[in-house]
């Protein structure tokens, strides 16, 4: 099966789909722009579909480097063999290409390779093949003394080193192994036993035993940061049966040969010293690789979650960042995220200004309209909010919202910060972002590296190379399927943006900063560094407002112009008419049987048609506007109007394995136990819900929460 076979029967889509994609990936074309504008030659896969064939196709042709380099390797030792090299070719994974490498891959000196310069291959080879026609081993083994082989025992001990290095080599006893152990052997974890837990973080682990195909990923990751922290010790045991069962299937021990056994110590041999140690070291990076791939998924659906809330429009915001000592930093910015003013209130202990933090604010809400609240969700938030709640009960026009503020000190201490605040403080630069985070989280968040964003579980123990290709993967796909504002975009959103990168992106800012704005996506030409490749990627998703060409401030790619011109020709439609005028016209066109006759007419494919329409319908249409829009709230529950029973909308923050933690307006986020959640329910980050209290236990601030389903 070639490389295309492959990934077709992977996604179960047809070998033209799939040769096509890799085709349009190997000229240089992005993942984004070849979803969106190139779905007549996919066959309209999606935007993760192309994803899987561009990781597909990188890890296949590095398996097939690796293949081409063991057969040369295999080759210039004289070898190999037509069946080994169909082994080789067969071979659909990186483990069974170095299995089967294994016995030509130079070695560091081995016992076995020290025994077979003093000559005991012969001898290693009646071992293996299990010759019976000898009765005295101490015959046959003393024709191997000499000088480097004292006795016949010594002969044997070498015969054995061999034997059982061979059995080690055997690709297949070391995939039937390896296949028994990854389902039935067991992990077994206890504690060290001087080894220091303050806070019994990984008391669950001290005595821990569970088969390896059991194990939840979030088990592994944390088993892992234990053992790291030389807390945890970690073992694989292996059923002695298995193991041995596989040996002794390619290797059978011939009772009636006098090196029977010979055989069997051999094995034994093998397996303690040589087999195992080296498939547990498998099995783990197995169970590694897993828990990983697991943990950056969730990371990566709450990511994509997060930065596709609704942006909150037409709102003048204060921002703050909460704290007790250094006191709590506000920022007010306005409707379009400038920034307007500043200052430090010291509400909370020691200095417990509560009057005049409160006078404080009401004058920066009343002097810039202040229309919303947004206080960061770390260190003194809930106290914070408590001083919200009643400045609000002051003002009714103004509201309030709990933001995420992962990152936020991340971001302010920034060379970005610095560039874009150089006279304000770090602390305020952090206020400044909250206060923009609520406005449009994905122009905010893109500002910090995704790592810094605090939604999933162990981001800091998985692989950081891998987690950082994913997090990045989701911002770009987000960005382009949202479009960006060219004339208002930061360099930081821009790099983004299919074809661009931080380069260009920062040269496009500073030819709009000298230049004025850009009037229409011709004019990005002239930027110097973006050519007619990079246009072709990135026009499509760059918007440009009230410019010189209407389709400008679409998602509809200068490439399609022509047609869409030609298209209100024949509808005899203007561009310029409202949507009550438009859409009678476009529903009609929209009708199958019309449909492909204009396709037909406009010699164009059906997608690019459909999204021409749907773009005519709501021109630069944000997907973000489907998403529920954050609780704003106007007073605050306390802990002690918490009841069981009590039903509270809530707000997903984040999404873990074991279930959501939920914000219902009290000092601590609710867990909503995979239990409460039905089947076939998926919960994401940003999703407001109905939620119920089913338990609350005050004195450990724990809050249980189950769907309200009336």
């Amino acid at each position: 099966m070639n490389n295309i076979e492959t990934i077709s029967k992977m996604l179960n889509v047809n070998l033209q789909q799939v040769d096509a994609t890799i085709k349009l990936l190997d000229e240089g074309n992005t993942i984004p722009f070849i979803s969106r504008y190139r779905k007549e030659m996919t066959g309209s896969l999606d935007d993760e579909q192309v994803r899987i064939v561009a990781d597909e196709i990188i890890r296949l042709r590095l398996l097939d480097g690796r293949r081409a380099a063991i057969i040369e390797s295999i080759e210039s030792q004289g070898k190999m063999t037509d069946e080994l090299r169909k082994e080789l070719e067969l071979s659909e994974t990186m483990t069974r290409l170095e299995d089967l490498y294994l016995p030509y891959k130079p070695k560091k000196r081995t016992r076995a390779m020290i025994a077979r310069e003093k000559g005991l291959e012969p001898l290693a080879q009646l071992i293996l093949t299990q010759s019976g026609k000898e009765k005295d081993i101490e015959k046959v083994a003393s024709e191997y003394i000499n000088e480097q082989v004292e006795t016949w025992k010594d002969a044997l001990e070498g015969a054995r080193d061999i034997v059982a290095e061979a059995i080690n080599d055997n690709a297949d006893v070391r995939q039937m192994i390896r296949e028994k152990g990854l389902k039935f052997a067991r992990l077994k974890v206890t504690k060290i036993k001087d080894a220091v837990d303050e806070k019994q973080v990984y008391e669950s682990y001290y005595e821990f035993e569970n088969r390896v195909d059991r194990i939840q990923p979030h088990q592994v990751l944390a088993i892992n940061r234990g053992e790291n922290e030389n807390i945890l010790k970690v073992k694989v045991l292996f059923d002695d049966r298995d193991s041995a069962y596989a040996i002794e299937f390619h290797y059978p021990v011939n009772l009636l040969s006098v090196f029977a056994d010979e055989l069997v110590l051999s094995a034994e041999d093998s397996l303690s010293r040589l087999i195992l140690p080296s498939i547990e070291r498998d099995i783990r990076r197995h169970l590694t690789e897993h828990a990983d791939m697991h943990a950056i998924t969730v990371f990566a659906t709450n990511l994509r979650s997060l930065l596709s809330l609704p942006p909150l429009k037409n709102q003048i915001v204060l921002g703050l960042d909460p704290g007790f000592r250094t006191g709590t930093k506000y920022a007010v910015v306005d409707a379009t995220g400038k920034f307007l003013d500043y200052g430090t209130i010291y509400p909370h202990q020691p200095q417990n200004d509560w009057a005049g933090s409160k006078a404080k604010l009401l004058a920066a809400i009343e002097k810039y309209k202040v229309t919303l609240i947004a206080i960061g969700n770390g260190t003194a938030s809930r106290e914070t909010e408590k001083l919200a709640a009643e400045i609000i009960k002051s003002n009714e026009s103004t509201k309030y919202l709990i933001v995420n503020e992962a990152g936020a000190s991340v971001y302010s201490a920034s060379p970005l910060a610095r560039a874009e605040f150089p006279e304000l403080d770090v602390t305020i630069r952090g206020a400044v972002s909250i206060a923009r985070r609520s406005q449009d989280p994905l122009s905010e968040l893109v500002k910090i590296d995704p790592k810094s964003i605090g939604v999933g579980m162990y981001q800091h123990d998985v692989d950081q190379t891998e987690l950082g290709n994913s997090l990045d993967s989701v911002v770009e796909s987000v960005v382009n399927a949202v479009g960006v504002d060219v004339n208002t975009a930061s360099s930081s959103l821009l790099k983004y943006v299919s074809g661009i990168g931080p380069k260009l992106a920062t040269t496009i800012v500073q030819h709009r900063d000298a230049n004025g704005k850009f009037s229409s996506r011709e004019q990005l030409m002239a930027i110097n560094g973006l050519g007619k490749k990079a246009f072709e990627q990135s026009a499509g998703f760059l918007r440009i407002r009230d410019g010189e060409e209407a389709l400008d401030a679409t998602a509809i790619h200068p490439e399609s112009y022509k047609i869409t011109y030609q298209l209100f020709d024949i509808l005899k439609l203007n561009p310029f008419a409202s949507l009550a005028e438009k859409e009678p016209i476009i529903l009609e066109a929209k009708k199958s049987d019309n449909l492909k006759k204009l396709a037909q007419q406009l010699d164009c494919g059906l997608p690019t048609l459909i999204d021409i329409f749907e773009q005519l319908m709501k021109p630069g249409r944000d997907p973000r506007e489907d998403a529920p829009a954050p609780i704003l709230r106007s007073d605050i529950l306390s802990m002690d109007d918490i009841v069981e029973g009590t039903i509270l909308k809530g707000t997903v923050r984040n999404v873990v394995d074991f279930g959501a933690f939920v914000d219902i307006g009290v000092k601590q986020d609710g867990l909503l136990h995979r239990t409460q959640i039905p089947n076939g329910t998926v919960l994401r980050v940003g999703d407001v819900i109905d939620t119920v209290i089913l338990k609350f236990e005050k004195d450990r601030g724990r809050i249980s929460l189950g769907l309200n389903k009336s």
